[in-house]
């Protein structure tokens, strides 16, 4: 993991619009990090930099967004109000598994024995003042 020092939303959303070139059909991205720590804005990030042209929003209470415009659809998860396995395959996880898209998941870390052993782990902690460090796979640098 290698950490990126961030100092603005931003700075966090450029960073995930830099990692989306990265992404291919399938990879699954667990988001880490305390309320406010730019989980949202890094997957804003990814939208625009697969080529999403709307807004991103955080589905906290939908539980999942689609952005299929750009290059690779996007499936954007908060699974923060979610508590057991069954309520994540009641939202159909399994089927967004198989769609070919980016699975960006918030609150990943809740539901990690479930996840694919192939997800990439990005972890935001809030730094000094405003920054934040953000630590990501290597293979997506």
């Amino acid at each position: 993991m290698d950490s990126i020092i961030s100092l603005s939303p931003e700075e966090t959303s450029a960073l995930g619009s830099r990692l989306a070139a990265k992404l291919r059909p399938g990879d699954v991205l667990g988001l880490q990090g305390d309320l406010g720590a730019g989980k949202t804005h890094l997957i804003q990030g990814l939208a625009l930099g697969l080529g999403h042209t709307g807004p991103v929003t955080s589905p906290t209470f939908t539980l999942v967004h689609e952005y299929r415009d750009g290059r690779l659809p996007l499936f954007h998860f908060d699974l923060y109000r979610l508590e057991t396995e069954a309520d994540l395959q009641r939202i159909g996880f399994d089927d967004y598994l198989d769609a070919g898209g980016i699975l960006a998941l918030e609150w990943a870390d809740k539901f990690r024995p479930l996840l694919p052993k192939r997800t990439l782990w990005i972890e935001i902690v809030h730094g000094e003042e405003n920054q934040r460090v953000v630590k990501v796979p290597a293979s997506l640098l």
